[in-house]
């Protein structure tokens, strides 16, 4: 896009001073980010973002969820006495019509962000990095708690497990590729556990779980850290919705405890990092405590084996509809990320009490329940 047509779609943000430059930012893999160079020393520069209405089909939904959370955030930083708040929350601009979106003439969706300065993220996944994680996530869902805002699904259904089961017999049922004689043994595995991985949708109609405020998209990249390391804010707010909180939890231990990429076809090196779930899992109960029920506290090795096996669903009913949904290098491409992620799901499996003493001590030691 030419500098002077985002200038078109700037000139409808109120933003401060004069724009000096719009150059790209960062490597979004869903919306295109650029950043706004303002000429005034003393005025911000900012981050615009132009949003994927093909992923986010309601814009209104997704901007005003946002726009909740971080009110909310904003106003508990302030009751906690925090200072330097401005670089602790995100802050978006409202356009001349008062929203904090424009659509353009071509039907695109843009949104700006204040840029927050002399922050940076970090693809680290290590103990440390991880442990940072778990607290910045957990603090976050913790802020959230009492937010008095009803907040929609900005991708409904995104981490049902109840659906995605669904969705692969109907893959199944279909077999559009004849593609169902070579998968039969994994499916089979897979439906030897689907009733157990399906438990988190029953208690919710039981009343026994609750949903929570989710981030939805745990990476150590989707936080921002000062000059000295600390945590500044969690960002990425696109799928912030109501979810379970084993959401939060298992969906960055899928991909940050892995011992190789979940497309890797060393199927004999994938494995789950007991180290990376244990700092993780410190962290986020350090934050959390102060909301999570017992029963929440119980699942937590239930939520890392979750993601690997609600992946594993996904990456097979994918193939056996042709590779219609996630991108492939290779025509067996989805076949190998599936059994990537049954050997994780079988090695988080094989976890599952040392998982559990070790939210048991976790509990001791933070006087948790």
């Amino acid at each position: 896009m030419q500098e002077r047509e985002l200038q078109t779609i700037v000139s409808h943000f109120l933003i401060e001073g004069t724009i000096d430059t719009i150059e790209p930012l960062g490597n979004g893999l869903i919306n295109d980010t650029l950043k706004i160079t303002t000429l005034e020393s003393c005025s911000p520069d900012y981050v615009l973002q132009r949003i994927n209405n093909k992923i986010f089909t309601d814009v209104d939904v997704l901007q005003d969820n946002i726009e909740s959370v971080t009110r909310h955030i904003r106003k508990k930083l302030k009751e906690r006495g925090e200072n330097d708040i401005d670089r602790k929350v995100l802050r978006f601009i409202e356009t001349d019509t008062g929203k904090t979106y424009y659509k353009d003439e071509k039907g695109q969706y843009w949104r700006i962000s204040v840029f927050i300065s002399h922050a940076k993220t970090y693809e680290t996944v290590n103990p440390e990095y991880s442990y940072y994680a778990g607290k910045a996530f957990g603090d976050f869902e913790a802020m959230l708690v009492d937010i008095p805002d009803q907040l929609g699904e900005t991708i409904p259904d995104f981490h049902n497990m109840e659906l995605r089961m669904r969705q692969l017999c109907d893959a199944v049922g279909s077999d559009v590729k004849g593609r169902m004689e070579a998968v039969k043994p994994l499916l089979d595995e897979l439906n030897l556990d689907a009733d157990e991985m399906c438990k988190a949708e029953r208690l919710y109609r039981e009343g026994k779980l609750p949903k929570r405020i989710c981030h939805c998209d745990t990476k150590v990249n989707n936080m921002l850290f000062d000059e000295n390391g600390k945590v500044l804010c969690v960002i990425d707010l696109d799928t912030v919705m109501p979810s379970f909180v084993f959401s939060d939890i298992g969906d960055f231990l899928r991909t940050a405890a892995n011992f190789v990429a979940e497309d890797s076809p060393e199927i004999t090196k994938v494995g789950f990092n007991m180290e990376i779930f244990k700092a993780f899992t410190r962290g986020y109960l350090e934050s959390a405590k102060v909301f999570l029920t017992p029963i929440e506290i119980e699942n937590l090795p239930y939520a890392a084996a979750l993601f690997p096996y609600m992946q594993c669903v996904r990456f097979l009913a994918d193939y056996i509809n042709g590779d219609t949904y996630y991108k492939i290098k290779y025509p067996e491409h989805n076949l190998v990320r599936t059994k990537n992620q049954l050997m994780l799901y079988r090695n988080v499996r094989k976890h599952d009490e040392e998982m559990r003493r070790f939210v048991d001590s976790c509990l001791d030691n933070n006087g948790i329940g």
